[in-house]
């Protein structure tokens, strides 16, 4: 579960090549154009992507007034705030603290925020993460390396087509007077679905681009 690092001088593997085969084809039968299709990939990798949950988190740690109506109706609050608004389904705020740990899962499919969150993560959608995040959530957290004091209570959030969820994660310590962008740069996705804490400012990709376990 270690974070990916792409070798760049490595050659493509192959459904890299497939996909980029497919691609071509559709392409050069028309079939689809190739700007449109870069747009849909930048749009949900970058503008409907975890940067935009990462953007809630870091209000709701600047903002105790933002937090609070973030608790009582996230769904509004997120659409009046940011100008993001959903399909229809209904977002619930969870707040990690040192007594309370949240984990968010989809046992029957992969139900996900993609308003604040994007694509779901290939780990997320599958059955062992669905089942063993119910069955054994402390066991699960440690294998992306949370280890949590045996006195934290531990609560799994299981999302549904009408309801999804997103962990605001506790803030690191020595981030007093940081601006929003500055605490964006430490959520990830992955905190935001409860499987690890924020990055630690003194982490070393701590404010370069979001990098994700598995």
């Amino acid at each position: 579960m270690s974070a990916h690092h792409h070798d760049h001088t490595e050659p493509p593997s192959e459904p890299e090549l497939r996909v980029k085969a497919l691609e071509s084809l559709l392409v050069e039968k028309g079939l689809i154009e190739r700007a449109a299709l870069d747009f849909l990939i930048d749009t949900y990798e970058t503008r409907i992507g975890p940067r935009r949950g990462a953007a809630v988190v870091a209000r709701a740690w600047r903002d105790d007034s933002f937090r609070r109506r973030l608790a009582g109706d996230a769904t509004t609050t997120i659409e009046q705030e940011f100008g993001w608004k959903g399909r229809g389904e209904r977002v619930v705020v969870v707040e990690n603290s040192p007594a309370v740990h949240n984990l968010v899962v989809c046992t029957l499919c992969s139900c996900y925020p993609w308003t604040v969150l994007g694509l779901p993560p290939v780990w997320y959608k599958s059955a062992p993460y669905r089942s063993r995040a119910v069955a054994d959530p402390r066991a699960v957290l440690a294998e992306f390396g949370t280890r949590l004091p045996p006195e934290t209570e531990v609560r799994v959030w299981d999302s549904t087509s009408e309801m999804r969820y997103l962990v605001i994660p506790m803030r690191p310590a020595a981030t007093d007077g940081w601006s929003e962008d500055e605490l964006a740069r430490l959520v990830t996705r992955n905190s935001m679905i409860g499987v690890e804490p924020a990055k630690s400012p003194a982490a070393p990709d701590a404010g370069t681009e979001q990098g994700e376990r598995r």
